[in-house]
């Protein structure tokens, strides 16, 4: 891990200060845009990846961040019926002009136009979470009660 920054991963850690959090974004040596690429970079459990995935609202055009676990997979139906919204993919356009970061370097938060956000469940059971921080080779350690408290996130189930 480097300690020099990307630029749009120093913008993300000016964010983070900005915010209050103390939270240290690291520059890995290789790509971290999947959660199993993250996870052996790291050194963690890919369960501890914290990935960000972003939809859009059809009825609003918003942004949905859904934040869940490195090893699970959205259950868009099951969310959109929770949530009482249909939404779908976002493609890579409408990611960065909502967020500001490329696809594979979305932070929980930080972005361009606030999106409505949803944190996975079962990043709770962990002490430790590891997240993008604004670059596909950026990340930081946070806990779960930083990343619900720092995106005001409703926790559910998203399987």
């Amino acid at each position: 891990m480097t300690t020099s920054l990307k630029e749009s991963a120093q913008k993300f850690q000016d964010h983070l200060q900005s915010l209050g959090y103390h939270n240290k974004v690291v520059e890995l040596p290789d790509s971290a845009r999947t959660a199993q690429e993250a996870a052996d970079a790291i050194g963690c459990e890919v369960a501890q990846i914290a990935k960000s995935i972003i939809f859009r609202i059809k009825s609003s055009g918003q942004s949905l961040l859904v934040v869940t676990s490195g090893i699970n997979r959205v259950n868009e139906k099951a969310l959109a019926e929770q949530l009482g919204e249909k939404f779908g993919k976002a493609d890579a356009d409408f990611v960065r002009e909502h967020t500001g970061y490329v696809i594979g370097g979305v932070a929980p938060v930080g972005h361009v136009k606030p999106p409505v956000t949803i944190i996975d469940e079962d990043l709770l059971q962990f002490t430790t979470l590891w997240a993008a921080a604004g670059h596909p080779k950026a990340v930081f350690e946070l806990t779960p009660d930083e990343l619900v408290d720092m995106t005001k996130g409703k926790v559910m189930s998203v399987k």
